[in-house]
């Protein structure tokens, strides 16, 4: 644990890349490889599994340190993260020497044997092992048992760092590195092994899926003036899908569904196995998972010959969500993909051709599948254009047709790893996002809670709602206003304003901060961590889709809620309506 310890502690507290490079390249160097396996495991994003409850963890140490709860608590709310807390307020060790125990060792001999323990055999052994570990082993400790490790560095640093020390192409890492960090597999000397291993040593996995290549956005200056990215014929459009991006891999006749987040998704998706199970071995496809709405006849998306639309993300969630697919749930939200490149064919790795000639033999290959019995691969339709405006017409359509935009790639480009702007030779412009622009709705804020590590001083984190009608104009807006400020409960017949998302993101450092004076200087109440406050500050807020919502009190649910911009140009009684929202929720927005 000492070295692990040792690695985190330098990675965190730098923020040189090249700092962080070196000190991964030294931690590589000089442990073991069953070390070694479990830090690229956590480095690049691995999760270990929660083994204990938050609300458990928290009693734990609050009766460790001596403290009571709400001195505990404010402790918490001081330092901003729960491991960090836990780590200073425990007492300190006799001796340390759990921080000699190896990383491998605390993994393999003493965290794993307790997944499916009860909850006070989990306790009992975190109190001893409190007792064995410095400051910064308790942190990791904790981290370690609660499924929330994280640390400031990226898998493509991870990547560099393990082909520097290996001496080999980073790209060929990456490529071994696809399934890592899959929960279904504890990582192994092996695994690490084979990740270094020379090119010609080297075997991977028939289930080994390729890096994803992923899209830059467009943004608002090339969007404006697309004639910069060269003539309109240089391009292939197709539409952009608000699905989840996965690969169907079928090799030794098996087939393997991953997500763009590398997770193996195979079980969840029985109506995939069954697609590919007619493909020939040596195929990997890269698409969209999506839920298909056809009830329609006729194909309602221009340049589809797929009856029907794409259905709302919302469905596919639900989907996803489930641990039983039961026959109600398939039939509810049936599942398929929507293929868009084809990166291997008979077992030769196609990625290094021109997009236009992959593209090419995935039209080929889906017509030779559609010739056997078998559920039908769909292939994602390529618009035809002749002029950027003719795709910026098609583009405004995006939101009512159930998609999210455009995807605009360079016909002669390669298919890359990562998010490349450039790819090939003579870096020519890959793939781009050409996204609608986001929805938008003016929320109050009512509530803050404190953000976590750097701004766990600073309220980031914040609730905001909207009028259950238009108010009649100002002077009822601050009657209600007065009320919540008197604590006074509010009119069930009259007007209110009524909590419809969170937010945490999207201000700079600068706003949060002239936003946390005055949420300090309006609080109403405290609730533990959160604050009441007098509702003044109008905010609009961005977001992608919207959808009904049991679970909420307004009946809706936001995705990827972010604050756009302060709006101390517009009153309160001008801020936005459930009903408002009812509209955006009615309006065919897919």
């Amino acid at each position: 644990m000492n070295r692990f310890a040792a690695l985190f502690a330098e990675l965190d507290a730098s923020t040189a890349t090249s700092a962080k490079l070196a000190a991964l390249q030294r931690y590589l160097a000089e442990v073991d490889d069953d070390d070694a396996a479990w830090a690229v495991y956590f480095l690049s994003g691995g999760k270990p599994r929660q083994l204990i409850k938050t609300a458990r963890l928290r009693a734990l140490a609050t009766k460790a340190a001596g403290l009571s709860d709400w001195l505990f608590e404010a402790c918490y709310q001081t330092v901003g993260d729960l491991a960090e807390t836990i780590a200073l307020v425990l007492p300190d060790a006799a001796d340390a020497g759990g921080m000699e125990v190896p990383l491998s060792q605390w993994m393999n001999e003493r965290l794993l044997p307790l997944r499916g323990q009860d909850d006070d055999t989990v306790a009992r052994a975190l109190e001893a092992w409190w007792g064995e570990l410095n400051p910064v082993g308790r942190f990791l400790l904790v981290k370690l048992v609660g499924g929330g490790f994280r640390v400031g560095v990226s898998k493509l640093l991870v990547q560099r760092a393990i082909a520097a020390h290996a001496g080999l192409d980073a790209r060929h890492v990456a490529a071994r590195m696809m399934g890592y960090t899959d929960s279904q597999r504890a990582p192994s000397a092996a695994m690490y092994r084979a990740l270094i291993s020379g090119a010609e040593a080297h075997e991977a996995e028939p289930s080994q899926p390729y890096p994803f290549f992923l899209a830059s956005a467009l943004d608002a200056d090339a969007a404006v003036n697309l004639r910069a990215q060269g003539a309109v014929g240089d391009w292939l459009a197709e539409w952009k899908f608000d699905g989840i991006r996965g690969q169907i891999v079928k090799r030794a006749g098996r087939v393997w569904v991953w997500s763009r987040g590398e997770e193996l998704m195979s079980e969840r998706f029985p109506e995939l196995l069954a697609l590919a199970q007619r493909w020939p071995d040596g195929t990997v496809v890269d698409g969209e998972i999506l839920v298909w709405d056809g009830s329609s006849d006729e194909p309602l998306l221009p340049g589809s010959e797929r009856p029907g639309r794409p259905a709302p993300f919302a469905l596919l969630q639900q989907r996803i969500g489930r641990k039983i697919l039961g026959p109600k749930v398939l039939a509810d939200a049936p599942v398929s993909f929507m293929a868009h490149d084809l990166l291997e064919a008979a077992g030769e790795d196609l990625r290094g051709l021109p997009q236009h000639q992959r593209r090419s033999r995935l039209e080929v290959f889906a017509r030779s599948v559609d010739d056997v019995p078998g559920p039908r691969m769909w292939l994602s339709p390529v618009l035809g254009a002749d002029t950027w405006e003719a795709l910026a017409a098609l583009r405004v359509q995006a939101r009512e047709l159930g998609v999210e935009g455009l995807m605009l790639k360079h016909r002669d480009s390669v298919y890359g790893t990562g998010r490349q702007k450039r790819a090939g030779e003579g870096g020519l412009m890959a793939w781009w996002k050409w996204k609608l622009d986001p929805l938008t709705v003016d929320g109050v804020l009512i509530y803050a809670q404190a953000g976590h590590g750097r701004r766990a001083s600073v309220y980031t984190d914040y609730t905001f709602a909207v009028w259950n009608r238009a108010p009649v104009d100002a002077a009822e807006a601050q009657a209600v206003v007065a009320a919540i400020a008197e604590r006074r409960p509010a009119d069930p017949e009259g007007l209110q304003l009524v909590a419809f998302t969170k937010a945490y993101s999207g201000l700079s450092d600068e706003e949060f901060d002239r936003v946390d004076a005055v949420i300090r200087k309006t609080t109403l109440e405290k609730f533990g961590p959160v604050r009441s406050v007098r509702p003044t500050l109008v905010f609009e807020l961005a977001f992608e889709g919207i959808a009904r919502s049991a679970r909420h009190k307004s009946g809706v649910a936001l995705r990827f809620p972010r604050m756009q911009r302060l709006r101390p140009d517009k009153p309160l009684h001008e801020a936005d309506t459930l009903q408002a929202l009812e509209r955006l929720l009615l309006a065919p927005s897919g």
